[in-house]
């Protein structure tokens, strides 16, 4: 299977590398993303578009011949879940990274703070305990050194949705920072940053527990999690 995998805000496609090793000896076929303004430091962001980056992964899945599994983390959750609305025919299944589906209307994070126009890698005292667990100072020093700003209106720009067969695409959360039985109860809850996944007819929830980047935190085992819910697809 054709798998697209789509980085959270401030990476690009190498931040899969330590992923990818076990779906492509799976036999699958690993297509990592960079996406418009993220090529390198200097690369020109300051009129992209969250709708800039939707498109480019729908151009990505308009490449490949056969339907395919999206895989996104963080921000990238959003942006998979807009492919989804807009190519519902050609997505088995839709895997959030430590990400849930983003609802019409809203917006990926609008308030990290915005420097000469764009959106560089906050101190790491801006984040919580939790998105920080098991990555360690090594990995914080290697992170920061590939870290490149995130186009400004990509955090900020509302999502606009608008074919209800999304709600028919399978989607297999998996949850690190909190675990799936957190996210299950804001769901029973009524919490509104998770009434879009809410809807969706057939959700799935794999537990890893780290903070907010298995990729670099645990790679292999979010490898084996992302192969597994591409299996069930």
């Amino acid at each position: 299977m054709d798998i697209v995998l789509v980085p959270g805000f401030w990476l690009d496609a190498s931040s899969w590398s330590e992923v990818t090793p076990p779906l492509v000896a799976a036999g699958h076929r690993v297509h990592p993303l960079t996406l418009p303004g993220l090529e390198a430091p200097d690369a020109p962001r300051s009129d992209i578009t969250l709708r800039d980056h939707i498109d480019a992964v729908v151009a990505a899945v308009d490449a490949l011949a056969d339907p395919v599994a999206l895989v996104g983390h963080s921000g990238g959750g959003a942006i998979i879940h807009g492919v989804v609305d807009q190519r519902p025919d050609r997505v088995t299944r839709a895997i959030y990274v430590d990400s849930v589906p983003l609802g019409e209307g809203g917006v990926i994070n609008d308030e990290l703070p915005v420097v000469n126009g764009e959106v560089p890698l906050p101190a790491w005292e801006e984040f919580d305990d939790d998105d920080l667990v098991d990555l360690d100072d090594g990995l914080r020093a290697a992170f920061r050194a590939r870290s490149v700003p995130e186009p400004r209106r990509v955090t900020s720009d509302p999502i606009h949705l608008s074919d209800e067969r999304r709600y028919d695409v399978p989607a297999t959360v998996i949850a690190c920072e909190f675990p799936s039985g957190q996210l299950i109860s804001w769901l029973q809850a009524g919490q509104p940053f998770v009434a879009e996944l809410g809807r969706i007819r057939e959700t799935e929830f794999v537990d890893l527990p780290t903070g907010h980047w298995p990729q670099f935190t645990k790679p292999a085992e979010l490898g084996e999690a992302i192969l597994a819910a591409v299996d069930r697809a």
